[in-house]
């Protein structure tokens, strides 16, 4: 799982460190465009959270715009010299609102995602703030920053995406939403609905409607390899899910045409391409933890990439025979608690953790015939069991290249943003 070369590429590199192994990255890339058939990837930047991993991604061909999930996160990147930019949650945080308004260029590139007329109704109050506040005041992050006058801020037009909800209700019209598996997103989920909301924007001067986004977490996030009987359940699930959503994707995306020009419908995931690429409506995927490779997606049959993010941490203790402790490794994934929340263990082989410990905020307890070859200050290797939020542990990714480390990347945290 870890090669030898990545090994030795920390030999004397102080731990605990994140490291992203180049090749592993690149070579996920190129899996992922595959994958997608020809249709463009949107990076959901969320799963990287690492600005040169996204400048690295933009670079390959198959790659265009990227997911965002904050406004402030949004507007980073906008001033890095990201462009076509959309935000794939709703925003409620008014003065980051008012900064996207007031940001020259900004409007004309990032796109608001809105699953509401409330949302519409805040954004409107965000502009009412700006007018009231007198031509000519700066709004903004910075001194530096070029800004609109309040006056022309408050008149921008604002590019909007509507949320589409793309979770599966078994026997949708006898039980409703009792069985709804997937993701609670958005309440629209008919093309009545979507297109009732698209209408409401149309009507709204100061807004154009330019998107639709469909994410589909019972597929792309779920894995459904196993021969166990949830597993085979799993699976049928998610045939007769694609199937539905596949239908009723078209129909609202036919409805909401009839209002506005879309200029893309996305959707998909890591573990979606397959069905969501083929299945005719959509213009775009998106992705982002393809490209590191976390634990959580190991365990899908139609696809498997290489594990490209790790942290290293050394082992600080040997308390007893057939047990060794590492300093800190409680890096634990957000979810539904469980076991596959836990990082991975992945090198040496023959390492588990403590029944009565787990993985721990200090130190983290191992035991298995994998401690024999263990000294103090040996790199013990461990995998997040998602992607971006690795970088919420690290302020730098080293980013090794055969056996060397070439440069390092800093985080999101890294760089003191707070988004």
């Amino acid at each position: 799982m870890v090669s030898r070369d990545l090994r030795r590429a920390l030999d004397g590199i102080g731990a605990p460190t994140a490291v992203i192994d180049l090749g592993a990255f690149d070579s996920n890339l190129d899996a992922l465009a595959e994958r997608a058939r020809g249709l463009p990837i949107r990076i959901a930047t969320k799963s990287l959270r690492t600005a040169s991993a996204i400048e690295r991604a933009l670079e390959h061909p198959a790659y265009s715009g990227v997911l965002a999930y904050s406004v402030p996160e949004a507007l980073t990147l906008h001033a890095r010299g990201v462009r076509d930019i959309v935000i794939g949650y709703p925003s409620l945080d008014r003065r980051a609102l008012a900064d996207l308004l007031a940001e020259a260029d900004a409007t004309g590139t990032i796109t608001l995602m809105i699953d509401s007329v409330a949302h519409l109704d805040v954004i409107d109050d965000v502009r009412r703030g700006l007018a009231e506040a007198g031509e000519g005041t700066a709004v903004g992050r910075s001194a530096t920053a070029q800004h609109r006058d309040t006056a022309e801020a408050a008149a921008a037009s604002v590019r909007v995406c509507i949320d589409v909800d793309s979770s599966f209700r078994p026997a949708e019209a006898w039980l409703g939403d009792r069985i709804h598996i997937g993701a609670r997103r958005s309440p629209i989920r008919e093309a009545s609905s979507a297109a009732a909301l698209a209408e409401q924007v149309a009507a709204r001067p100061g807004f154009e409607l330019v998107g639709l986004m469909f994410y589909e977490g019972q597929i792309a996030g779920t894995a459904d390899a196993g021969r166990s009987a949830r597993q085979a359940v799993v699976r049928a699930l998610q045939r007769a899910s694609i199937a539905e959503l596949a239908e009723r994707r078209a129909a609202v995306t036919a409805a909401v045409r009839d209002v506005a020009e879309l200029e893309f419908v996305n959707g998909g995931g890591t573990g979606s391409f397959e069905s969501s690429a083929v299945a005719g409506t959509l213009t775009e995927l998106a992705a982002g933890s393809g490209l590191f490779s976390p634990a959580l997606f190991d365990g899908y049959t139609h696809f498997r990439h290489s594990p490209a993010a790790f942290f290293a941490t050394p082992v600080v203790r040997r308390p007893a025979p057939g047990w060794v402790t590492v300093f800190k490794g409680g890096f634990i994934a957000s979810g539904v608690p469980g076991e596959d929340r836990a990082p991975t263990i992945a090198w040496p082989p023959g390492l588990e953790y403590s029944s009565l410990e787990g993985a721990g905020e200090v130190q983290t307890p191992l035991t298995g015939p994998g401690t024999e070859v263990l000294r103090i200050g040996d790199l013990v290797w461990f995998r997040h069991a998602k992607a971006g939020e690795l970088a919420e542990h690290f302020n730098e990714f080293l980013v090794v290249s055969g056996a060397t480390v070439v440069e390092s990347w800093s985080t999101y945290r890294g760089e003191g943003l707070v988004l």
